[in-house]
């Protein structure tokens, strides 16, 4: 299963607005957890074998941004495709092999 959020305080104390601090403790959680994931500038994705143990790691970085913000953002997105392993890659490889395929 693949979940990919996004998670962000309502504000910041940084003069120019960033949220850079409180979204890298949530990233924190998510490299503890031992799971799969990749971050980029919009979300962070990770791959879990369970429902539980996704949603798990979710909670845990949603809570880490609360520590330091009253007032908390989530967007989520998961695929959920049991017996599937390994996917964080793979679906992206799908796509260049298509692309390869078409010559673009």
């Amino acid at each position: 299963m693949l979940f990919a959020f996004s998670i962000a305080p309502s504000g910041s104390d940084a003069g120019d607005g960033s949220v850079g601090a409180a979204v890298a403790e949530a990233v924190r959680v998510v490299r503890e957890s031992g799971l799969p994931n990749e971050t980029t500038s919009m979300f962070t994705t990770i791959e879990s074998e369970t429902w539980d143990e996704g949603m798990a790691v979710v909670k845990r970085a949603v809570e880490a941004v609360t520590a330091v913000s009253p007032r908390v953002s989530l967007v989520l997105k998961a695929d959920i495709r049991p017996g599937h392993q390994g996917q964080l890659q793979s679906k992206v490889d799908r796509v260049e092999q298509h692309l390869r395929e078409s010559g673009a």
